[in-house]
């Protein structure tokens, strides 16, 4: 039975959830849009996830836009943003160690003729708001930061960042997607103008998320041909997956209170590893962190390797963002905090869930040990 520590890249599904799904598929298919009752019983099931995912986010319903995923709602928050106008080609701030899902955005966008300023962490992983502001400009428009990093767990300033963009009417998107569920997330707090979300994180399903934008906020429509979403994503909205995500928000508010727990020991794991191996360094550690995240670098370890042994031992772990999977160079994350290539790629991520046990973890750091040593040999030895 593998030992589940790759929780970053997705979750198990809650059985609450399954169930909710398995018997929302058999009762409520009919076509929210429709004015029968099949109809107004699916948009009630609709309307009912909204209001629970728009609690976990201390949000409106009526700004909740239910969307495929994290990707799909970065996407629709960016390009619906630069869409309004396209010959308005204003000037975007992000950062260095965002999300594939914005930071490909981005990229599409600069080789369209939008000027783009990417401000980088400090070693410790963190995006100083001060380096932010200072890279706003008359002509930005726009700015994008994650909440927290999906490879290190390191927490970005984003409401320091948000006020001084509320100062300059620079709309701001925040990618909350490995925050939620792990740390109290509240949109108004924040002081964004939209966030987005995606229910695999938080044990709902894969297939859909979300993307809540600030009332009065508006976003050119990414997907077209239909009214729905009050005219800001057009197709069927599926009602099954999004009752299933409101109840994974639910238990994402409930679950909160076992985080600590969970930070206690990721802790006890890092002081583990740190002690009983050779050349071991937790990337953020010194900076406010997911309660569930550890970068880990084993020094003199290939992390490929270190990876596929663990695996074998019945352990799941991961060298950075699955959606980076199968690259060979190394984590844009880890260089833009100043790694070498080498160090980059002698570093793996653990992410616990709230169902991780100290056994499981304890299990974890025995096998991570004996494999470490022996990998290093390895490598020596070629």
């Amino acid at each position: 039975m593998t030992i589940f520590l790759d929780n970053n890249a997705t979750t198990r599904i809650h059985p609450r959830v399954l169930e909710t799904l398995t018997s929302a598929l058999e009762s409520t298919w009919g076509n929210p849009s429709s004015v029968h009752y099949t109809g107004r019983k699916a948009r009630q099931c609709l309307e009912e996830a909204r209001a629970g995912v728009a609690e976990l986010l201390e949000g409106e319903p009526s700004e909740i836009i239910f969307t495929s995923g994290g990707t799909e709602s970065n996407n629709a928050a960016i390009f619906g943003r630069t869409l309004l106008d396209e010959s308005d080609r204003f000037h975007i701030v992000t950062t260095s160690i965002e999300h594939p899902s914005v930071r490909s955005v981005i990229q599409d966008l600069e080789r369209r003729g939008w000027p783009v300023t990417r401000v980088d962490p400090q070693p410790d992983g963190v995006v100083r708001a001060e380096d932010v502001v200072a890279a706003i400009r008359p002509e930005t428009r726009l700015l994008a930061m994650m909440l927290a990093n999906n490879e290190t767990g390191v927490i970005q300033p984003v409401a320091a960042v948000a006020e001084a963009c509320r100062e300059r009417n620079v709309h701001i998107h925040c990618d909350a997607v490995q925050a939620i569920g792990k740390i109290p997330v509240n949109v108004r707090a924040l002081g964004v103008d939209s966030v987005s979300l995606s229910g695999h994180k938080f044990h709902g399903p894969k297939g859909i998320g979300a993307l809540w934008l600030r009332k009065g906020v508006t976003l050119h429509p990414h997907i077209l041909g239909g009214s729905q979403e009050r005219r800001r994503r057009a197709g069927t909205e599926n009602p099954p997956l999004a009752s299933a995500l409101g109840v994974a928000a639910e238990l994402a508010r409930e679950g909160l209170a076992r985080m600590n727990e969970v930070a206690a020991i990721r802790d006890e794991m890092e002081h583990g590893l740190v002690d009983r191996v050779e050349d071991v360094v937790i990337r953020g550690a010194a900076a406010q962190r997911l309660p569930n995240t550890s970068s880990v670098t084993f020094g003199g370890c290939d992390s490929e390797s270190l990876i596929i042994g663990l695996d074998i031992e019945g352990f799941a772990v991961s060298a950075g963002s699955a959606c980076s999977s199968g690259k060979v160079e190394a984590s844009h994350v880890l260089t833009a905090m100043g790694l070498s290539e080498r160090d980059a790629k002698s570093t793996i991520r653990i992410s616990l869930c709230q169902f991780t046990t100290r056994e499981e973890i304890s299990s974890f750091v025995e096998a991570a040990v004996r494999l470490a040593d022996s990998t290093r040999e390895s490598r020596i030895g070629t």
